[in-house]
């Protein structure tokens, strides 16, 4: 059974920093590739940053400079480090593994920064 579980939302004023955390089990995790993802209410949900197996990464252009995806394969767990929030990145935030053809989701945490 695939589980993705994360932790480190929370409320935070704009311009400080939250680090998110997704430990995994259940899938090969030095074969997957992981990824951060958000979604606002009424939105369709984005991609935020992935890494990949290999360890390449992508940001989407608006977290590019501010946040940092990284991933310890000892660990099964990825990690977003967030800086310089805006209210903007409000949202609920999802981990995301793809692995064996196939997409998994963790149950989301959310992420309110306040201006």
């Amino acid at each position: 059974q695939v589980q993705l579980v994360e932790s480190g939302g929370g409320l935070v004023q704009a311009g400080g920093s939250l680090r998110l955390s997704c430990a995994a089990s259940g899938i090969s995790f030095r074969g997957a590739h992981m990824g951060w993802y958000r979604q606002v209410p009424g939105q369709q949900r984005e991609s935020v940053a992935r890494i990949f197996s290999g360890g390449g990464t992508n940001y989407a252009d608006s977290v590019k400079g501010r946040f940092t995806i990284s991933r310890d394969n000892t660990k099964n767990t990825v990690y977003l480090q967030m800086n310089s929030l805006k209210p903007e990145d409000t949202a609920v935030y999802y981990c995301n593994a793809y692995w064996g053809w196939t997409d998994y989701w963790g149950q989301g945490t959310q992420v309110t920064v306040s201006s």
